[in-house]
């Protein structure tokens, strides 16, 4: 790995920036070798210099000041200078006493000379950007978990001629026009964040004519899936509207990555220095991390394919880590005969085996996968009398689940929603199909029984203490008859619900809202048991484990929290996201958690040890749906673009692209035997895709994986087995029952 350094520093140095360090949790930078500054909040309130120090400071920027003139680097010079308010006579004067034996001759006592003053690097890396920040009183005690605006900001106060930005940005993109098509793709990835960055500098330095003649004459330049980054960035007119402005706090805090060859990346290089452009080279070095690899250039569709988020694309070392995507152990049920088994043995005269056929992509798991979790990895709640029960009903049902595939596509029941009045937000249905869940923008959620079997609520305790409860219909009896109907309102929410899940053995429902709460109702009792508050902004997604017990949610606040039902705290927090959170899945084996950011990528988090195990970057707009494959290998993902992305977890590559849908896909789903993925869309269409066929053509090799250079097949239409349209209804979920017949659900727009 290496990263952009200053291009005067010798190579020793050189080996020491390879060891720049990957970004932590929370997506930001810790500080990097040789010199080059971090301005993420956590290394700026570290390196924060004390104003106590002061002839520490004084000797410390001198060694910096002789470290510089060293490498012959005068421009830094005289701006440190200038800004730390250090006169010539006394640089030189103090020199020799500050760097030690760095001023004495010979190749040894300049090389001591060096690591003497780069060891002092940690104490001034703050104050050689912005000195200023030292007369400036430190932020109050309650503020600290929030970056210090005037920290992250003051990079920008180093700034050239505002005349010659043009210039700059012109020489460099009549450079890159210019050199060979292999590179020219590669290197017009640094048009955008140095556009971003040079127009930012412009308007923190109150150069605001200057900034908008920059911003008018190269905006039209960049990636049409930038265009809504630029429209909040064009609002950014005046240095007042930089302060608390999250976007930008997002681009400054955390460095754009690019993906580059070797060779443009030398090209690049070589043309910076050879023109001494050292505003682009400062910004390059300084805000940008390329991440370089030996081979050929990618080409313009494979570069497009994995850009458009919002700090470009992720780190190949994000996605080396190992993921246990196998599947669990399924423990041991025998299944009894019921009595259509035993007609059918009478009938025939020997026993009917009804086993299911081998799924390519089932589910189930007789053996112990080699890519599995441990069992015990995270601790997963012990089987109930009545989860086994469920087991063995879902067993059977298999055994008369349509083996789904090209030719026989599954059938398709929707639940139109009537007089929502476009205030349906969320929909759900048991993993038995037998309940319906709605979440409204009216604050309420409400349960429908799709069965002829109606909703009963529990008997007052007077009622209850009057049962048998020795009898073997103890469960019927406790139910009440009076309160039977076809649906339920379950009040208690004070915004619209965005978010609901039903937990796998149907005895509870989890639902989020703007309110900031993640509530916790009884299905027998249909009242509110916990409300879970941890989330200071809306939660826009939530689901249960497939296990039950776990739960996760995602909201504005950017943190996905692990919660489990019996805890009022959330267990786990994973931060990294650099905008909201918009959706959450569980990953099969319920080891890890997915979630689709409004930042345009997805990350995988370990719910272990909380880490960030994999990045994928690709959707050109906020993602709304994601789906992991039956199998757990998989992945899917869904987003405002209208295209369904395909990812193999393992490698960490993408590996498909499904296009076809023309506004925002909000549900995703694979078929139980995992043939059949359904996509759905605010386009009012149901679209049946061939898994199977996506995932078998690809071959992910080991240079593939290591170069990340994908070639994606242009098959969508050969996968599209089917496109089903509403009449004037968007679909909102997707549910395939045990038995393989799709479900989907939406509101009625007239």
């Amino acid at each position: 790995m290496a990263a952009v350094q200053d291009g005067s520093i010798e190579p020793e140095n050189e080996k020491e920036m390879k060891t720049e360090p990957l970004n932590d949790a929370a997506g930001n930078h810790a500080a990097s070798v040789g010199g080059v500054l971090s301005t993420s909040p956590v290394a700026s309130s570290v390196g924060t210099p004390k104003t106590n120090t002061g002839s520490d400071e004084q000797q410390t920027l001198i060694a910096v000041l002789q470290f510089l003139k060293r490498n012959k680097l005068i421009e830094s010079v005289d701006i440190l200078r200038r800004e730390a308010g250090i006169l010539e006579d006394i640089d030189d004067s103090q020199g020799s006493e500050a760097t030690g034996t760095g001023s004495s001759s010979g190749g040894n006592a300049g090389v001591e000379g060096r690591d003497a003053t780069s060891s002092l690097f940690n104490r001034v890396s703050v104050a050689t950007t912005a000195p200023s920040i030292i007369a400036t009183p430190a932020p109050a005690k309650g503020g600290e978990d929030q970056p210090d605006v005037n920290v992250v900001l003051s990079a920008y106060s180093q700034q050239g001629d505002p005349v010659l930005y043009p210039v700059y940005y012109n020489g460099l993109k009549n450079f890159i026009e210019s050199v060979l098509d292999c590179h020219r793709a590669e290197l017009s990835q640094v048009f955008y964040p140095l556009f971003v960055h040079m127009y930012l500098e412009l308007v923190y330095n109150n150069h605001e004519n200057e900034a908008k003649a920059f911003f008018d004459k190269f905006s039209g330049d960049q990636e049409c899936y930038y265009q809504d980054d630029l429209r909040v960035l064009s609002g950014l007119s005046k240095k007042e509207h930089m302060k608390g402005n999250e976007t930008l706090l997002d681009f400054r805090t955390s460095k754009f990555v690019l993906r580059i060859s070797r060779d443009s990346y030398q090209l690049l290089k070589r043309h910076l220095q050879e023109r001494q452009n050292n505003q682009i080279w400062n910004i390059i070095q300084e805000h940008l991390y390329i991440d370089i690899f030996d081979g050929m250039p990618r080409s313009k569709s494979q570069i497009d394919s994995m850009s458009g988020s919002l700090a470009g694309e992720a780190k190949r070392e994000a996605n080396k880590a190992k993921v246990f995507y196998g599947l669990l152990k399924e423990p041991e049920i025998e299944v009894p005969l019921d009595d259509e088994d035993e007609e059918a043995e009478n009938e025939e005269g020997k026993p009917k085996k009804k086993k299911p056929k081998k799924d390519s992509m089932g589910s189930k798991s007789k053996k112990q996968d080699p890519n599995a979790p441990q069992p015990n990895r995270i601790p997963l709640p012990e089987l109930k009398d009545s989860d086994k029960l469920d087991k063995i009903m879902n067993m059977k049902e298999a055994t008369k689940r349509i083996r789904l595939g090209p030719e026989t596509l599954p059938s398709i029941c929707f639940y139109s929603f009537l007089n929502a009045y476009q205030g349906l937000t969320a929909v759900d249905f048991t993993d038995d199909s037998s309940l319906i869940a709605g979440g409204f923008a009216d604050s309420t959620v409400r349960v429908w029984s799709v069965t002829p079997k109606k909703l009963r609520g529990v008997k007052s305790a007077a009622d209850l203490s009057l049962i048998d409860k020795e009898s073997d219909d103890v469960l019927e009896r406790i139910m009440d008859e009076k309160t039977a109907s076809e649906s339920k309102i379950l009040y208690g929410h004070s915004g619209p619900v965005y978010g609901i899940s039903f937990s796998p053995d149907r005895n509870y429902l989890l639902s989020c809202s703007e309110d900031g709460t993640v509530r916790l109702w009884s299905l027998q009792t249909f009242t509110c048991l916990v409300g879970y508050k941890g989330h200071n902004y809306p939660v826009w997604d939530t689901q249960f484990s497939p296990y039950g017990y776990y739960f996760i949610s995602g909201g504005h606040d950017r943190v996905a929290r692990l919660w489990a039902t019996d805890h009022y705290q959330p267990l786990r927090m994973f931060a990294g996201h650099l905008a909201d959170i918009t959706c959450t899945r569980f990953h099969p084996n319920s080891n890890y958690v997915a979630t689709g950011s409004a930042d345009r990528t997805i990350r995988m988090w370990d719910i272990l040890n909380g880490n960030c195990v994999r990045i994928f970057t690709g959707h050109k707009g906020p993602i709304h749906s994601l789906a992991f494959s039956p199998n757990g290998k998989f992945l899917a993902s869904g987003a405002t673009d209208g295209r369904v992305l395909l990812w193999d977890i393992g490698h960490g590559l993408m590996i498909g692209e499904l296009k076809g849908h023309t506004d925002t896909v909000y549900a995703l789903k694979f078929s139980r035997d995992g043939e059949i993925l359904a996509s759905a869309s605010m386009d009012n269409t149901v679209r049946l895709w061939d898994s199977v066929k996506a995932f078998d053509d690809i071959e992910t090799d080991d240079f593939t994986a290591a170069t990340g250079h994908i070639h994606l097949p242009e098959n969508s239409q050969e996968l599209l087995l089917g496109a089903y349209m509403t009449k004037s209804t968007p679909v909102i979920h997707l549910h395939f029952t045990r038995r393989n017949l799709l479900l989907a659900a939406g509101a009625y727009n007239p």
